[in-house]
């Protein structure tokens, strides 16, 4: 899935065989799939990075009190 999505006005939809729109419809949904599971990856870094960076501070804070 390359990312790059297109739309789809009102007029365009109505005048689209309904094959094709359940095709607009299975290629919308792969790209929401892809783009989500892009996310959830950067998610699961950012929450270990911070998990880090917390660990550190709680661990600083503790030797200044």
């Amino acid at each position: 899935m390359t990312g790059t999505g297109f739309i789809v006005t009102r007029e365009t939809w109505g005048k689209t065989p309904q094959e094709q729109r359940d095709w607009i419809v299975f290629e919308t949904l792969q790209s929401i799939d892809c783009r989500m599971r892009a996310l959830e990856r950067w998610n699961k870094w950012l929450s270990f990075a911070g998990g880090i960076v917390g660990g550190v501070a709680a661990v600083l804070g503790m030797q200044l009190l």
